[in-house]
């Protein structure tokens, strides 16, 4: 038989299934499969199971997403449109869970919080009764003399 009468008919490839990384699955940001390996070599276990990455990859990133939040409303209060550490030290020491978190955490260039000693305030004195008006207290004055 000759080849004219049959078509050359290439069989099509099946398709790959789509690769999906660790994280895209499970619906993070942060690298889950990149996490895996640091905790395997880190020897923190002998066996690593497969569900402790996401979980340790999604709270890094809930904690990570509360201190910007945070840190991005003080920068915004100090009318600035960067994050810097100073916002980052404001954030963290007036959230108190966050606080307690890194009770034992220096974070440089933070600075420290603002606060006044009420004992280092000036006293608050009494104002001359003649400035504020009252009659009864001019009359009072006017007697002792």
């Amino acid at each position: 038989m000759s080849g004219r009468g049959k078509k050359n008919v290439v069989a099509a490839k099946p398709a790959l299934p789509s690769r999906k990384s660790k994280t895209a699955r499970a619906g993070l940001q942060f690298p889950v499969g990149r996490i895996h390996r640091l905790l395997k070599r880190g020897n923190y276990a002998e066996r690593i199971g497969a569900g402790a990455p996401v979980y340790l990859a999604a709270v890094l990133e809930y904690l990570t997403a509360e201190i910007l939040e945070l840190s991005g409303n003080a920068a915004r209060e100090n009318k600035k449109s960067r994050i810097g550490p100073r916002h980052i030290q404001l954030a963290v020491r007036n959230d108190e869970e966050l606080n307690k978190l890194f009770a034992d955490v220096t974070i440089a260039e933070g600075g420290v919080m603002p606060n006044i000693i009420s004992q280092l305030l000036p006293k608050k004195t009494l104002r001359d009764p003649l400035e504020s008006g009252d009659p009864a207290a001019s009359q009072e004055e006017s007697s002792n003399y």
